[in-house]
């Protein structure tokens, strides 16, 4: 998937659509908004929280990436 590519080699400037993309193709479905963060929760039960914002900030791509061992 090319979105994964670019969170690796370009982690600055990745967008909440992007990652939202990448989640989805993953397994990890939304479960939860509350204010500006977003829940995803796979079938495993592993929750993710990210902050709707652009760019995402580095640290939870390399929490995303890590997740799906990508990173």
């Amino acid at each position: 998937m090319a979105s994964v590519e670019k969170m690796k080699n370009q982690p600055s400037g990745i967008r909440y659509a992007e990652v939202t993309k990448v989640l989805n193709h993953y397994g990890y479905i939304l479960v939860r908004k509350r204010g500006s963060h977003r829940h995803f929760r796979n079938d495993a039960g592993d929750l993710v929280v990210i902050k709707e914002d652009n760019p995402l900030k580095i640290s939870y791509i390399e929490d995303i990436l890590s997740r799906l061992n990508e990173f």
